[in-house]
């Protein structure tokens, strides 16, 4: 299953992330504590700073349908 975060803060990075938008947290080679890897605007991976996001808790069938969407994209 997915985890998905909020962008709460998008400060120096205006162009790859939105305010407020809920992105996909994926897993990659690299982990950094105090990072999260997001996939971003550029439709690419990056790490990007754990305080710029908030969990969110998503009802079951949204979850379910934000699962398809990204899948389809990968």
């Amino acid at each position: 299953m997915l985890k998905f975060l909020i962008c709460i803060n998008n400060k120096n990075h205006e162009a790859s992330l939105e305010k407020w938008k809920i992105y996909p947290v994926v897993k990659g080679e690299e982990e950094i504590e105090g990072y999260v890897r997001i996939i971003d605007e550029s439709g690419e991976d990056y790490l990007y700073p754990e305080e710029y996001f908030s969990p969110i808790e998503l009802p079951s069938v949204v979850l379910e349908k934000l699962e398809e969407e990204y899948l389809e994209k990968v």
